[in-house]
């Protein structure tokens, strides 16, 4: 798992136990498991920022961008 991931993870509070194998099983709960979903939902959403901020779109208008945003966010229903 990338360190992106398990940084996510760990801050949603997911619990991990590692065997001598070096497997590591993640467990959650409901409420955790939720949050980790929404900070997915949440870093792509900032990537998407991020990437509009510093390489600004020569043919869509910021507003697309913004709209596009929202539209993820409430599919997800992941609050800004």
């Amino acid at each position: 798992m990338n360190k992106q991931i398990t940084e996510l993870a760990l801050k949603a509070k997911l619990g991990s136990a590692e065997f001598d194998n070096g497997i590591r099983y993640y467990v959650s709960t409901e409420e955790s498991f939720e949050r980790f979903a929404e900070l997915i939902v949440a870093e792509c959403v900032e990537q998407i920022l991020t990437g509009v901020r510093t390489n600004p779109p020569q043919t869509e208008p910021p507003e697309l961008v913004q709209t596009l945003v929202r539209r993820i966010q409430q599919h997800f229903g992941v609050k800004e």
